[in-house]
């Protein structure tokens, strides 16, 4: 037993320096707080919100666009409320086509 011990602690003294290099690039590439591995996934997250932002600012910007050219011409909220909500003239009559009908008899016959 005392042979093993004494060949297990010349070995040790041999790579002291080999094994404290390894148990430092562990700990600082993979089990400490400030790895590497959180780095990477830090870097990862922070452009996909940078694509976010990207996406919040076009939205913006076309909806300001949006706002500048209501504000500019009457005609423009006319085109809005018969084009989304569906609103019209007392003279005009609007035929709104769909494929949910599609849907709803492959619905009605799973009963």
């Amino acid at each position: 037993m005392n042979i093993r011990l004494n060949t297990l602690w010349k070995l040790l003294s041999y790579y002291k320096y080999l094994i404290v290099v390894v148990v430092g690039v562990l700990v600082v590439g993979i089990v400490d707080e400030n790895s590497f591995a959180k780095r990477v996934q830090y870097e990862l997250e922070i452009s996909d919100l940078k694509e976010e932002i990207a996406k919040y600012q076009a939205d913006s910007e076309r909806d300001t666009r949006l706002l500048k050219e209501l504000r500019r011409t009457p005609k423009a909220i006319e085109k809005i409320a018969r084009e989304r909500y569906f609103m019209k003239a007392e003279d005009e009559d609007i035929y709104v086509l769909s494929d949910d009908v599609q849907q709803n008899i492959a619905h009605e016959t799973a009963y």
